[in-house]
């Protein structure tokens, strides 16, 4: 069986990981709660709390089957953890597998180092998932939303907007994202770093999405910790899913003038606002709302030895931030449900709410009316969101397409999908990897 990469007892590791369930299901970012995690436990902390993400949905309509009313959310979040590792496929989730005998006698001595009064409840609810296992999973598959492990409106939204792909994007949503990375073309061709991760004993390809101009990406055969990439400290490669670095050269095309004045509207964490810079001579604004994630930006552009100039400002206040100097090129990475990034991120879709989609997708709209008149005539916006929801997408440029007369669609690739038949050109005869969820539409400014 595999266990996580940790020294610590299991019993310890799923204390923290019911911490960090505790937190998903009371509304917390998963992020935060594991920054909360003490250093040496988060790397098996993590390992086991997206296995458990993976599979709250069945974990969950066991647990009402075994207790329907509810204990204390610190006790629940246990039982939730302990029953979605006994029952998940390793495989497919890429979480830790271990015995179920071992996660149960390791969930009741968790629950006797932090809620002793509970841990015969714990024992006894756990003894009887073993003993009645395969009646009660009977009962809970019943269920879509434990069958699928999404909530029902997300299942539901999927299943109108992708009457095809639904269930794939589903099950894509249960796999580990590979690792991609970025190279800068400022420093390396990407044959170059290819060969200083051979020399490290880092095996990777070379990736590329037919239809687009061979680029910088490449993808590790097995995932690593960042300072382990030869010159990552020195700016020689970043961390970029493969549909994320289309953003760039979409937005560049067949290049704009040396100095082009390009606005990056929503630009935290700034891996696309260093990829235009390692592309091309740019006078680049990038502008995020949040001062804190502004902070990552300045970070990562100084690391990789680039300047833009940074505003912590709501790029819908144009007032409050614009110079009256139209730009020749916008990114707009606009804020969305991230439904394209589950693989990555598996407490969005326990997080999110039917009404954050609707939230979203007026935010964007009004970003797209804020920043539209400040573009050139003969300009281009490049509209972005990590989502596969037709109302963050394709809905949202044919309603602002239709507010805006002087606006035409080039050619872009619309919607990538994070399923197993998204075509990826590699070296052949390798597994065919899936991008991200994104969605793209590039707009043209007719001149008067």
């Amino acid at each position: 069986m595999n266990a996580p990469a940790a020294s610590l007892p299991l019993a310890a590791l799923l204390a923290h990981t019911a911490d960090a369930v505790a937190a998903v299901c009371a509304g917390r970012s998963l992020n935060d709660a594991l920054a909360a995690t003490p250093a040496g436990a988060r790397p098996g902390t993590q390992a086991l709390v997206f296995g458990v993400l993976r599979g709250l949905g069945l974990a969950q309509a066991l647990r009402r089957q075994l207790a329907p009313k509810p204990p204390p959310a610190w006790v629940d979040a246990l039982l939730l953890s302990a029953l979605a590792l006994a029952h998940h496929d390793a495989q497919a989730v890429d979480a830790p597998a271990y015995a179920p005998h071992t996660l149960v006698s390791q969930a009741v001595e968790a629950a006797k180092q932090r809620a002793r009064a509970q841990s015969g409840f714990v024992n006894a609810v756990l003894r009887r998932f073993l003993r009645e296992r395969e009646a009660l999973l009977a009962a809970a598959l019943r269920d879509p939303v434990a069958v699928w492990n999404h909530p029902r409106w997300w299942i539901e939204t999927l299943q109108r907007d992708w009457p095809q792909q639904w269930a794939d994007l589903l099950r894509a949503n249960q796999r580990r994202a590979p690792m991609t990375l970025r190279v800068n073309a400022r420093r390396h061709s990407r044959a170059a770093y290819l060969q200083r991760l051979g020399e490290a004993g880092i095996a990777a390809r070379a990736v590329t999405l037919p239809g687009t101009a061979d680029g910088h990406a490449i993808e590790l055969a097995v995932p690593c910790a960042v300072q382990q990439l030869p010159g990552f400290a020195d700016g020689a490669v970043s961390v970029q899913d493969l549909a994320a670095q289309q953003a760039a050269p979409l937005l560049l095309g067949a290049g704009l003038p040396p100095g082009a004045r390009v606005l990056d509207a929503c630009a935290a964490p700034g891996g696309k606002t260093a990829h235009l810079l390692e592309l091309a001579e740019l006078d680049l604004l990038a502008l995020d709302a949040d001062p804190q994630r502004l902070v990552k930006v300045r970070e990562t552009l100084q690391r990789l030895g680039l300047q833009a100039q940074l505003q912590a400002t709501d790029a819908r206040d144009v007032a409050a931030w614009w110079d009256g100097r139209p730009f020749d090129a916008i990114l707009l990475d606009a804020p969305c449900s991230a439904s394209g990034i589950v693989r990555r991120h598996p407490d969005v879709r326990w997080l999110r709410r039917p009404s954050d989609v609707d939230t979203l997708a007026s935010t964007q709209a009004g970003l797209l009316d804020a920043l539209w008149p400040l573009l050139k005539p003969g300009g281009r916006l490049l509209y972005a969101t990590c989502s596969v929801f037709l109302a963050e997408g394709a809905r949202q440029i044919d309603a602002f397409l239709q507010r805006a007369p002087d606006a035409g669609r080039r050619p872009s690739p619309g919607y990538l999908l994070p399923v197993a038949d998204n075509p990826v050109s590699g070296d052949e005869g390798l597994p065919q990897p899936s991008t991200d969820g994104f969605y793209y539409a590039l707009l043209d400014k007719r001149r008067p």
